[in-house]
């Protein structure tokens, strides 16, 4: 029967543990494994995180980095309601804008704002319309349509 005294880890799986300053002929005397001068070879030593041996260290060689650029950022282009009162075309949306240059070319998305006052009836397409400018622009008999 199997006790606990008859247990052994397998062969090769333990091996003695280093002796480090027990003469030259263990093979770790003298220097203890630590190589020869220096401040690893001194007592207490250890350097912070990013320490180069005394070279200016690679996170302090970078240009720091000012603000933050999303790139996924999509450019939108406002336009108060008083504003559509000066087009002549009866369908207002991005493309006509960005054509009589009144939005810029980047732009992919058109907000609609209720600054000002809107006597036209005109259809306007866009991706967001305020409370307030929908409710003016149907009072004038026009539509606001969701793109």
């Amino acid at each position: 029967m199997l006790s606990l005294e008859d247990i052994r880890p397998n062969e090769g799986a333990t091996h003695a543990k280093k002796r480090k300053g027990r003469g030259i002929a263990s093979g770790h005397g003298k220097t203890s494994c630590r190589g020869n001068n220096g401040e690893g070879q001194r007592s207490g030593n250890s350097h912070k995180r990013g320490f180069e041996g005394g070279q200016m260290p690679s996170y302090r060689q970078m240009p720091k980095l000012k603000g933050f650029k999303n790139k996924f950022r999509e450019v939108s282009c406002t336009i108060n309601v008083a504003k559509l009162n000066e087009t002549n075309s009866e369908v207002i949306d991005l493309a006509y804008l960005q054509q009589n240059k009144k939005a810029h070319s980047s732009a992919v998305a058109l907000r609609v704002l209720g600054n000002g006052e809107i006597t036209k009836a005109v259809t306007v397409k866009a991706s967001y319309f305020s409370p307030s400018a929908k409710e003016k622009i149907e009072k004038a008999g026009g539509k606001a349509e969701i793109v």
